[in-house]
């Protein structure tokens, strides 16, 4: 792989997998990627050896070490045709062409995570950069491979808690040290890996803390409250290693907290009547904080334990090549505070499995046979008043016109059930490489019964109950049949069954240059939010509706509430790419139709609390995405590489007199790499322009300037390994610069002129 093709020159890798060279990541089939390439563009891990049809990044080695921030958006933010979606230094997602979850799909070396990221932008994305190996970022529909989730792109993590092979001097490692200046971060992560015969051994453990950090005086103050982040993880993993491949498993805990910045609950008072959303106190509308003020701090405590079981094997059955197992559990939880009220609680519980067979050729074809079953139990959604649970309640203090009864009580679960059967199949007819592919997925969602139902009165009010037909004990059971009635009439179950189907070709036109062309039919089923959001999400300030509850609002002027909805996305990629000699390219352009896409439509913003809060209705209407990204490089000598690089996308939400919302703007930038001897820097200024292309909700935003750049210096240490000490800055000019991107944003902008210095070593 030439030195051009990569985005940063220092040819060491951050994290190397045990048992693989110090130069080279072992990839999802055991095969090495070369280290010396740290952002490659035109390989894929996922598909080793196969030139991809759509644009693949890789980000790793020392591009990834430095680059790396405490949430996966942050660390990714600023590749072309990535942008983020910030909430503070605690939750960040990634952007991929226009658009976040619930259309890009997260995975842990090809096997999907489970926790609350999708259903809002408050909630992290349960993983640890510090301790991935590489990150595989894929722009365009992934769904043939993934599910419908992925149909905007997938982004595959990359890590070694299940190692792949042995250690070859029997025992190697790493750790990370780190310091910010902009947020006091102080980080260590490590890991280890021992063999044991043909067993490996393996653990790893990160430890993160972070203040509230700096922004620039001209936001009013020089720290944005609540942007604080604690979190550790620790891993323990082992496998069994063997000529034809290994199995191996591991366990994997995280823990964290972190504040949410621009997070107020004065609007929990806030109902709808038909389409007006009011937000006063009256009648049995009470204001579930009982009128607590802004003052505390609000934060999210999340914990995670996953269970992981992976395995790769070459030439194990007759007439397949490789076999791959995917299978794991996930149990998942977050609290939600504010001061001394825990508001909400999610939590996720996941079973996962996925085996992909490839055969050898058949008729010159070289395809995968893959299967998916996804079992996951769901809870947490329109619930914001956990605190207010009636068990001990005292009501003595309870506020004028309490209504001291309830029917359920909570969880309330949302029962995922999901069958994927995919196929892909390559073939090259000379310069021509053609790949099929299609995927069938089974999806039902239903909701059982909480098993608790209370009803709790004043001892006052039971007296009169008890002089009812049949005393209190009627009184609750007649209830209990009416909301059971109403409970199943306002949860209806969702099936869906998508497919997709795409086709893909590239011509290898020389040894250097080619062109990917590809076709994509995606289908994909909304998400729980979109069907069942019912309250207010106080995390974004608006009350939502989803697609199955709209008749909480006006049954006249609003669609009648439905679980039948499929957006179906037909894509086409253009991917144009030179990858030898001095100058080289990636280029991709993309055109996306998409029918009955899912958005949320604004009916009314209330201002009477003196925050705006926007009352969202879900709905499908169609829509289109144009855009294009990519990078051009030019290496000047043999020390010193140029990279122009940008992305954007224009957006139609056809006959809707709207536009969509939260679309990133343009971006243009350069960057120099270079490297002298054990010193290596790179410096690179982008400039994020204006989003003037609003939905009703929204304000426009100014563009900004931003200037990164890193400084490493590599010491030789006699008879052991290498030792680095770095320093990357960011936003260096202390630019105010806030993310049209997200719900927060006028709350939450972005970090000030800040500094990291690290120490790593490999051993």
């Amino acid at each position: 792989m030439s030195f051009v093709s990569a985005l940063a020159v220092v040819p060491t890798p951050g994290w190397a997998q045990a048992g693989a060279s110090t130069r080279s990541i072992a990839d999802d089939t055991g095969k090495g990627v070369e280290g010396d390439a740290i952002v490659v563009t035109g390989q894929s891990l996922s598909l080793p050896n196969v030139e991809p049809q759509l644009p693949v990044m890789i980000l790793l080695g020392d591009a990834l070490a430095h680059r790396r921030r405490g949430t996966l958006g942050e660390t990714l933010d600023g590749l072309p045709g990535v942008h983020m979606d910030n909430f503070g230094a605690g939750a960040s997602r990634p952007v991929i062409r226009g658009q976040t979850f619930p259309r890009i799909a997260v995975l842990s070396d090809g096997a999907e995570l489970f926790d609350a990221s999708s259903v809002s932008p408050d909630h992290a994305i349960v993983t640890n950069p510090l301790l991935l190996d590489a990150i595989e970022v894929q722009r365009g529909p992934a769904a043939v491979r993934y599910g419908g989730d992925a149909v905007n792109g997938a982004i595959n993590l990359i890590d070694g808690k299940v190692p792949r092979a042995l250690p070859e001097s029997g025992f190697d490692g790493a750790y990370e040290l780190r310091y910010g200046t902009a947020d006091q971060e102080m980080t260590a992560a490590g890991r280890v890996t021992a063999a044991l015969g043909p067993i490996a051994l393996h653990a790893e453990g990160s430890r993160s803390y972070r203040e509230d950090y700096d922004v620039p005086d001209s936001y009013g103050t020089d720290r944005l409250r609540d942007s604080f982040g604690d979190s550790s993880s620790y891993a323990f993993g082992t496998s069994w290693v063997m000529d034809k491949g290994y199995i191996g498993v591991a366990y994997t805990r995280q823990n964290a907290e972190y504040g949410l910045p621009g997070h107020s609950h004065i609007n929990g008072v806030c109902h709808t009547h038909g389409l007006d959303l009011h937000c006063e106190s009256h009648g049995s509308f009470n204001d579930p904080f009982f009128n607590i003020d802004d003052s505390h701090t609000a934060f999210i405590k999340l914990r995670s334990e996953r269970v992981d079981v992976r395995g790769d094997f070459t030439d194990l059955l007759p007439g397949f090549s490789n076999l791959r197992v995917r299978g794991s559990y996930t149990d998942y939880r977050h609290d939600e505070v504010d001061g001394p009220a825990l508001f909400a609680l999610y939590s996720n519980e996941a079973y996962d499995g996925r085996i992909e067979l490839t055969h050898k050729p058949l008729f010159g074809f070289v395809g995968t046979l893959g299967v998916q079953y996804t079992d996951a139990k769901f809870d947490g959604l329109n619930q914001s008043d956990r605190h207010r649970l009636p068990i001990d309640f005292d009501f003595s203090n309870a506020p004028e016109g309490f209504r001291g009864y309830t029917s359920f009580l909570p969880p309330f679960y949302k029962v995922t059930e999901n069958w994927g059967v995919f196929l892909n199949e390559r073939r090259s007819f000379g310069p021509i490489d053609i790949e099929i592919a299609a995927r069938k997925d089974w999806r039902t969602i239903t909701h059982p019964l909480p098993e608790v139902f209370a009803a709790v009165v004043p001892p006052a009010t039971e007296a009169i109950f008890e002089s009812l037909p049949g005393g209190f004990a009627g009184f609750v059971e007649g209830m209990k049949e009416l909301y059971t009635e109403l409970y199943l009439e306002e949860n209806p179950a969702a099936e869906h069954d998508p497919f997709s189907a795409s086709i893909g070709a590239t011509w290898n036109i020389d040894g250097s240059y080619s062109a990917a062309l590809s076709l994509a039919r995606t289908e994909r089923a909304p998400n729980v939010r979109e069907l069942y959001a019912q309250g207010n999400n106080l995390a974004t300030n608006s009350f939502e509706l989803g697609l199955a509850r709209t008749h909480y609002g006006s049954r006249t002027l609003l669609p009648e509430p439905t679980t039948d909805v499929m957006e179906t996305a037909k894509t086409v990629n253009l991917t144009l790419r030179k990858t030898d000699g001095p100058f080289e390219f990636e280029v991709g352009l993309y055109h996306q139709d998409v029918d009955d896409y899912i958005f949320a439509r604004l009916i009314e913003t209330e201002i009477a609390t003196g925050i705006p809060h926007n009352y969202l209705v879900y709905v499908a209407a169609n829509a289109s995405f144009t855009g294009i990204d990519g990078q051009v490089s030019y290496t000047v000598s043999p020390e010193s590489l140029v990279t122009l690089f940008g992305d954007y996308v224009a957006t139609d939400l056809k006959g809707e007199g709207d536009n969509l919302p939260r679309i990133p703007p343009g971006r243009l930038g350069a960057r120099y790499q270079g490297r002298f001897g054990p010193l290596s820097a790179d410096v690179e200024y982008y400039r994020t322009f204006a989003q003037e292309g609003v939905a009703l909700y929204e304000t426009p935003t100014d563009g900004y300037n931003m200037v990164n750049a890193t400084i490493a210096y590599r010491f030789a240490i006699p008879g052991a390994s290498d030792v680095e000490l770095y320093a990357r800055g960011t936003n260096l000019t202390n630019e105010l610069a806030f993310v049209h991107t997200s719900f927060v944003k006028d709350q939450s902008p972005l970090r000030g002129r800040s500094v990291v210095v690290g120490l790593r070593h490999q051993f």
